[in-house]
């Protein structure tokens, strides 16, 4: 019998449990998936393995509206990229896509039915200020305007302030590198940029090298603070782990070579622990181990199963644990904690808190 916590989790480990399932459990197995982001992914996943027949009509129209969206937004997505592409042209500015529309646009299977809001870029530092003045010429504006929050991006962070584009309202998240220059890691843009692979249809548009794209995937989601998309980002993991080992042979020594070549070796043993104790993700036995020194341990480590273990389920009351209000809270901390030192982010947050309170 499927625990109602673990419905979501045990249908994306084993999709054929769904044929064991209640109209009480779809009825809860919706609302899990609507709020972790996954439902259309779901019905892609289902799809794929060929299940979709065994889902109750009254269940299956969700799905179905859920394919549509989908649809509609990868339709949105793909025009976008290709004005990004436009707006480039001529100027020797390579663009690389990050998370969501780098998944969809290289064609991987976990990029089928997921949902984002923004599109996030990685360009050469050098090239920011061009790439920045390409994208304000053809409609993309910046909501930033003040000079607390101009330096708080351009000089502490990895990124521009984000762009809106004043008719379609696309948003941009411009990055010159995958982590905030005050963070504790300090990975070389310049050789993710170096290993990065041409879109086949669109020759200045890029994404990450497999490996790069594994280890962003993980940099991103445990140096976050807020999960409510943890699970959604942990299934993006299993994804692309499962399926670039399935397409290399030595995918797995490289990979450990590549996060310690590029200093992203504890984003890289959270992502192995993770989604091997959620997800099931066939990680190779002696892996983590080989991951070397400078990953938790011991007492540090039991810590972080406590805290990831539930931060790290699908954001619906029904999926919590104890004390799981408290490790997201804990995470959070954490978060800023390791973007930016003490001296900047104290002045920082006290800041952001008198600013909401203003505005409340």
């Amino acid at each position: 019998m499927i625990s109602s916590r673990d419905l979501l989790v045990q249908v994306i480990r084993k999709p054929e449990v769904i044929t064991e399932l209640a109209m009480t459990d779809w009825d809860l197995l919706l609302r899990q998936a609507q709020r972790a982001d996954m439902l259309s992914r779901l019905c892609f996943i289902l799809d794929e393995v060929n299940l979709l027949d065994k889902v109750p009509a009254q269940i299956l129209a969700h799905f179905e509206s859920a394919r549509i969206l989908a649809e509609g937004h990868e339709r949105a997505v793909r025009w976008e990229v290709n004005r990004i592409g436009h707006a480039l042209k001529g100027k020797e500015i390579p663009v690389i896509l990050l998370k969501g529309a780098a998944y969809m646009m290289a064609g991987l299977p976990l990029g089928k039915g997921r949902i984002f809001v923004d599109i996030d870029l990685l360009v050469d530092k050098n090239s920011l200020d061009k790439a920045e003045s390409a994208f304000l010429i053809n409609g993309w504006v910046s909501g930033h305007h003040n000079a607390y929050d101009q330096r708080y991006f351009r000089e502490w962070m990895h990124e521009i302030p984000p762009l809106k584009h004043i008719q379609r309202k696309s948003v941009l998240d411009v990055h010159h590198t995958i982590l905030p220059l005050t963070a504790d890691l300090n990975p070389d843009a310049e050789k993710l940029l170096a290993a990065a692979i041409p879109l086949k249809d669109n020759s200045q548009v890029y994404t990450l090298a497999p490996l790069d794209m594994v280890l962003h995937s993980a940099t991103h989601l445990f140096h976050e603070g807020e999960f409510h998309h943890g699970f959604r980002g942990l299934t993006d993991l299993d994804g692309l782990l499962r399926h670039f080992s399935a397409e290399q042979q030595d995918f797995w020594p490289a990979l450990i070579e590549r996060a310690i070549e590029l200093d992203l070796k504890k984003p890289l043993y959270y992502a192995l622990t993770y989604t091997q104790a959620i997800l099931g993700t066939p990680v190779p036995e002696n892996a983590i181990g080989q991951i070397g020194e400078g990953v938790p341990n011991g007492l540090a480590a039991k810590l972080m199963d406590l805290l990831f273990l539930r931060a790290l389920q699908p954001y619906h009351h029904s999926c919590d644990r104890r004390y799981s209000g408290l490790a997201r809270w804990l995470l959070f901390v954490r978060a800023h904690y390791i973007r930016m030192p003490l001296h900047l982010l104290i002045p920082h947050l006290i800041r952001k808190a008198t600013k909401t309170k203003k505005q409340l």
